[in-house]
């Protein structure tokens, strides 16, 4: 990994006597546009849509905006290591595939195609609860190469139990609990397009095949689909939930549990104080709180609140390389890719989204050298500067 991002940007340059015309995207916003080309407006906007009128979208990427990136000068940056450490595993980027359920409305090999592509290129691929095709698939897709697991903690405690349990035995190595969606926001996009895939039987994979679930229905989901779906609508969230409740968890999983939503210091303290492994500092993307603050603004004050005592991860608002570079020059451990995955997804399948985050790690790596860093692992504040 040591040259990275030059071997990929010279792979492109060397189709330079015979460029492909039909090739793939390089540019993020051709990416999005050519993905619009080919979804009908309930799936597009279902992914590029936000909460409300889009106020928290834009503060994501203002907040990537009013950082500025201050290179330094002869530091031999010949050689880089993007390598991280998370959990006692070492990946090769510091870079995850952030949870994103029903992707079988943006393309028919949905999230296989998402984890397969992962895989290939040693990405940990986090799997939503709400994915379209249960977690032992997923697993199954990826072998032995890394994946999280992210839970929608469900009213039925023994729906909760099950995922977990299932997670762990299908080869899930940590667990991404989403604490910020105990219900759907108001999507303006959504609504006006009168469309939840959910409603339809997408993005209920897990929930079809597990058995807590499937023992509290009189009949199969197989024979009679829409007393299942009913029964999730009424299951899927848990606004009743407290810190109290996360003793639930470590009641039934061993794996590292990671709280993912967190934008408070005194929620990351108090993550802190419940034994909790990691957070990610996350607005979802800005899919549930329109006005919220941007995900990367939140960032600084959790990283002081809790001092090094927890892993600490961040999403929401990630483009390109040298967004990347900012997040964890604020202290993020690593970051959460998501729409540009999915705009991948639609574009091309599996080759689509290697192909986005293929580009997005040569970017980032040849942004690290550029900026005179060395390794991922030393990358601090003193190389940003914030700008009004």
């Amino acid at each position: 990994m040591a040259n990275y991002g030059n071997d990929v940007q010279f792979r492109i340059y060397q189709t330079m006597p015979n460029p492909d015309p039909n090739r793939l995207p390089v540019i993020y916003e051709e990416w999005e546009e050519k993905a619009r080309e080919v979804l009908e407006d309930g799936p597009f906007y279902y992914i590029a849509g936000g909460a409300g009128g889009g106020m928290t979208m834009q503060a994501n990427r203002a907040a990537f905006n009013r950082w500025k990136i201050v290179p330094r000068m002869l530091r031999n940056v010949e050689d880089r290591d993007t390598t991280i450490e998370l959990f006692g595993k070492t990946y090769p980027f510091p870079v995850l595939h952030a949870p994103i359920g029903v992707q079988s409305i943006i393309h028919p090999d949905g999230e296989r195609a998402s984890a397969r592509a992962c895989a290939e290129l040693g990405i940990p691929y986090v799997a939503s609860s709400a994915s379209t095709v249960p977690m032992e698939q997923i697993a199954e897709e990826m072998g032995d190469a890394p994946r999280w697991f992210q839970l929608y903690w469900s009213k039925d405690p023994d729906i909760t139990a099950s995922f977990l349990q299932r997670a762990e035995a299908s080869g899930y190595s940590a667990i991404v609990v989403t604490l910020d969606t105990p219900m759907m926001a108001w999507r303006e996009h959504d609504l006006k397009n009168v469309y939840l895939p959910f409603l339809n039987g997408e993005g209920v994979g897990n929930y079809f095949t597990d058995p807590a679930f499937c023992a509290k229905l009189k009949k199969s989901p197989q024979e009679d689909p829409l007393s299942a779906i009913l029964y999730w609508a009424q299951v899927f969230g848990n606004p009743g939930l407290t810190w109290e409740n996360l003793q639930f968890l470590r009641e039934h999983t061993n794996l590292p549990i990671l709280l993912k939503g967190i934008l408070h210091p005194e929620d990351a303290k108090r993550a802190v104080a419940y034994g909790i492994d990691g957070i990610i500092v996350s607005n979802h993307g800005g899919r549930q709180v329109d006005g919220a603050i941007g995900a990367l603004s939140a960032l600084p004050a959790i990283v002081d609140a809790v001092s090094g005592q927890l892993t600490i991860l961040m999403d929401s608002g990630i483009r390109r390389g040298s967004d990347i570079v900012k997040a964890l020059a604020l202290g993020a451990q690593a970051v959460l890719v998501g729409r540009p995955c999915m705009y991948g997804l639609a574009v091309a399948g599996e080759k689509g989204v290697k192909e986005v985050l293929q580009n997005l790690l040569a970017d980032l790596d040849i942004t690290i050298a550029l900026a005179g860093e060395r390794s991922v692992r030393d990358i601090n504040s003193s190389i940003l500067i914030e700008t009004a």
